[in-house]
């Protein structure tokens, strides 16, 4: 079974294109974004506020756990 939809991967697609073109930002600052990882972050974002099939993010209590 897949994890992601149609949607999300549209919406990354859509993100990495304009994070080439050197036109995507991110959201409250409004700064460029450079990184590849940031640009897949803001698609699926996108795809989530839109109702796509996407997982649930990672809680930040399973980060700080790690060691």
């Amino acid at each position: 079974m897949a994890r992601y939809g149609k949607k999300a991967s549209q919406k990354v697609k859509r993100a990495m294109r304009e994070r080439k073109r050197g036109t995507l930002k991110s959201g409250r600052s409004g700064k460029k974004v450079r990184s590849r990882k940031q640009a897949i972050a803001i698609g699926l974002s996108q795809a989530r506020r839109e109702g796509g099939k996407v997982p649930r993010r990672r809680s930040s209590s399973r980060k700080s756990k790690k060691k």
